[in-house]
């Protein structure tokens, strides 16, 4: 079996069903009374940390698809990118409920509250890396074109990382966790950019050609 095949029909598969998980255990616990005494706080918390989570993983793709020469890996990235897509407007979707679908206080909420603020941008930034996934989009846009535009898929997750932060404040570590492993992946993507920017503009080798022989010249 080769990558391509191993990736399309082994991992593709695998992804889908553990990306799958966490949507199946909120309801599940929301059957069986898992959810605690606050269920709306912690399914929030839930989808937000699902969120970043795949966010970090789909960035992740990239390096381990460079380091291990396997292309086919942008299958699952896709895949990745759509379920935090996914799970962001399941944790957007929830924040409307808690504020009993109120333009007022949400506007309010988003103007006066930093932490809503830059969440609510990061969202903003991933609706239309969702709406060009598919290879029509690729397409329409082009190829230099799209990969500028995705490039924004690092500052939706910065925004989440400090959208966490500011959420918790000190109660928690993993915040900072994810805004080291978010520099990790920038600091390899900016690498690579660079080092292909080098390749492109480093001059063709030319081979001379031997001075012809004495024997030859004569």
């Amino acid at each position: 079996m080769t990558a391509a095949s191993w990736v399309r029909h082994v991992l593709k598969p695998v992804t889908f069903v553990v990306c799958l998980l966490p949507a199946g255990l909120m309801v599940w616990d929301g059957f069986t009374g898992g959810l605690g005494a606050n269920p709306i706080e912690e399914v929030t918390h839930r989808t937000g940390i699902t969120t970043i989570t795949l966010l970090m993983v789909t960035l992740a793709v990239t390096p381990v698809r460079t380091l291990l020469g396997i292309p086919s890996l942008v299958l699952v990235r896709r895949m990745l990118g759509l379920f935090a897509f996914f799970y962001v407007f399941c944790h957007f979707c929830i924040y409307l409920f808690d504020q009993f679908f109120s333009l007022e206080f949400i506007l309010e909420d988003i103007l006066e509250r930093p932490y809503v603020t830059v969440g609510f941008t990061s969202f903003v930034l991933l609706i239309p890396l969702a709406i060009t996934s598919t290879n029509g989009w690729v397409k329409r846009l082009g190829g230099k074109r799209w990969q500028q535009l995705h490039r924004l898929v690092y500052l939706a997750a910065g925004g989440g990382v400090l959208h966490f932060l500011w959420k918790v404040k000190a109660e928690e570590q993993r915040p900072v966790v994810y805004g080291l492993v978010l520099v990790a992946l920038l600091a390899f993507r900016l690498w690579t950019l660079r080092r292909a920017s080098t390749r492109r503009g480093r001059p063709p080798v030319r081979v001379r050609s031997p001075a012809p022989s004495p024997a030859r010249s004569e």
